[in-house]
């Protein structure tokens, strides 16, 4: 770990979370990998370590492109690493993006090769890496919970998870769904339109929530046009397009969880909203900064 990472050099720093750090390494054959080195304060260990033996334990079982996939990990002594394909720059679009991470957690809550649904329960937009074949990998397991067979909701009195990504009615009851992923992923998707952040606090105490923000105007088309991120080039997109993006985003947030799309009806969504823009835009050539 230490020569991959040249002994944890700050250039190789990729960033840091809830876990510890994670490290840019390459291995003697070359290739590029996430190194993640758990560093915890003694009260937080044991709640590391049952982290740590989920994320192994849940990436073992799945394999699926849109997904990090588990090359190794080191349990020696005190030391915890957790070893899966590395980050990589590189553009893709922001709907191909949704998409890619879309199709990650529609496989989850499909059973997957595990036989029972999955909930991500920590999905935000850092979670969300660009591998070697420059698609959108969902990462940082975590947090996830394997939902007891047979059942929809997992009641729990401890809610966990990343603040302005949190399924309000989760937070309210302690019933984890599947759906939880889905506001999660809804607000992902108000971040690549939008191109701010779940909460901002460097605003207003009435303004740092982004969906607070935004829900009441996403079928709006006249107000929708004023929230669209600056920086996406508007030969990029058709507003009919981003009109119907906005229309997924805001029932993926909607506060009851029952009106919420499934994953599996997000993909279809964004697949044919990817359709619609490439029909509307006809052979005009989009910029780097797209939104499709």
């Amino acid at each position: 770990m230490e020569e991959a990472t040249c002994s944890f050099s700050e250039e190789n720093l990729l960033g840091k979370g809830g876990f510890g750090r994670v490290y840019r390494g390459t291995l003697r054959s070359g290739e590029v990998v996430a190194i993640k080195k758990m560093e915890l304060p003694p009260f937080k260990a044991a709640e590391g370590e049952r982290e740590f033996r989920v994320e192994v334990d849940i990436l073992s079982r799945l394999d699926h492109p849109n997904l990090v996939s588990l090359i190794g990990y080191c349990a020696d002594g005190k030391q915890r690493f957790l070893v899966d394909w590395g980050r990589k720059n590189g553009l893709a679009s922001k709907a191909q993006s949704g998409t890619w991470s879309a199709r990650g957690l529609a496989y989850l809550h499909s059973s997957s090769d595990v036989g029972i649904p999955i909930v991500h329960r920590d999905f935000k937009s850092t979670n969300i890496l660009l591998g070697a074949d420059f698609e959108a990998k969902v990462s940082d397991f975590g947090l996830a919970k394997m939902m007891p067979e047979g059942q929809e909701i997992y009641v729990t009195a401890r809610v966990l998870g990343t603040f302005g990504y949190f399924d309000p009615e989760y937070t309210s009851t302690g019933k984890l769904t599947l759906q939880s992923d889905v506001y999660a992923f809804g607000v992902v998707l108000l971040e690549l339109l939008t191109g701010r952040q779940a909460v901002d606090i460097s605003l207003g105490p009435n303004d740092q929530n982004l969906v607070v923000q935004v829900r009441h105007i996403l079928n709006d088309r006249k107000k929708l046009r004023k929230v669209i991120d600056s920086e996406l080039g508007r030969s990029s997109y058709t507003m009919e397009s981003i009109a119907m993006f906005a229309n997924l985003a805001s029932r993926c947030v909607r506060r009851e969880s029952s009106e919420r799309p499934s994953m599996a009806e997000c993909v279809k969504e964004l697949q044919l909203i990817i359709y619609t823009n490439a029909k509307g835009m006809g052979a005009a050539m989009a910029p780097n900064k797209s939104m499709f």
